[in-house]
């Protein structure tokens, strides 16, 4: 009697899988928090936009100021690309909301911002896995689900299409933002990380997920008069 075939290997699940996956919950969470949807919806007006527009300033400054002491990492190293960066974006889209005021010296981080970019600092300092669970996302987040915040922004509060005010959106060096987001998925899969370092560092993004929703938590308390 002729041995049965064995059964083939299963196969590994990618990492860019795996950590979309395990964050899952958490990514739904934020992105469907009562003050996105009230903004989106109309309800907060263009001053929620602008505090919202301010807060990422401190948490992009976080992610940035890291960029040039972590390139020459064999794990975050990869991810470091100048096309991504949004703090000169930032810059312009709150000189433009500000009306050119003097917005920097009087700029302030709410306790959650405070939170999430010391935390953003932190991996930055003393685990480069911690940093790329925080770079990815953000920045794969701002190419893909930062796109509807863009164009409802234009027909809200009637923006230039892809100009000031909403430039944080706008990957002018990215021609293709499909094939980046390919590549992006590909350096995940290659990060030279075992099982448990991955397993860490996807929940590091779930933790990431609950920073910004508490970020929106406590933008949705705030005075949006001024």
């Amino acid at each position: 009697m002729s041995a049965l075939p064995a059964a083939p290997a299963p196969t590994a699940v990618p990492f860019s899988v795996q950590i979309r996956e395990t964050s899952q919950a958490q990514h739904t969470q934020a992105e469907s928090s009562a003050f996105m949807s009230r903004l989106l919806g109309g309800e907060l007006g263009v001053a929620a936009f602008r505090r919202y527009t301010e807060q990422l300033w401190f948490v992009y400054r976080a992610l940035e100021g890291a960029a040039d002491r972590l390139a020459g990492d064999p794990v975050a190293g990869p991810f470091i690309r100048r096309e991504l960066f949004r703090s000169g974006a930032l810059g312009r889209d709150l000189d433009h909301l500000h009306g050119g005021a003097d917005w920097r010296t009087s700029l302030r981080p709410l306790p959650a911002t405070e939170r999430y970019a010391a935390r953003v600092m932190e991996v930055a300092r003393d685990w480069p896995g911690g940093y790329v669970a925080h770079h990815y996302t953000r920045y794969l987040g701002d190419l893909s689900g930062g796109q509807v915040i863009r164009s409802t922004a234009e027909k809200l509060w009637g923006f230039e299409r892809k100009g000031d005010g909403v430039r944080f959106y706008v990957f002018e060096d990215i021609a293709n933002p499909a094939a980046f987001k390919r590549d992006y998925r590909d350096r995940l899969d290659a990060i030279p990380a075992d099982g448990p370092e991955r397993l860490r560092i996807a929940d590091e993004c779930k933790r990431a997920f609950d920073l910004n929703t508490a970020l929106f938590e406590d933008l949705l308390s705030g005075d949006f008069s001024r």
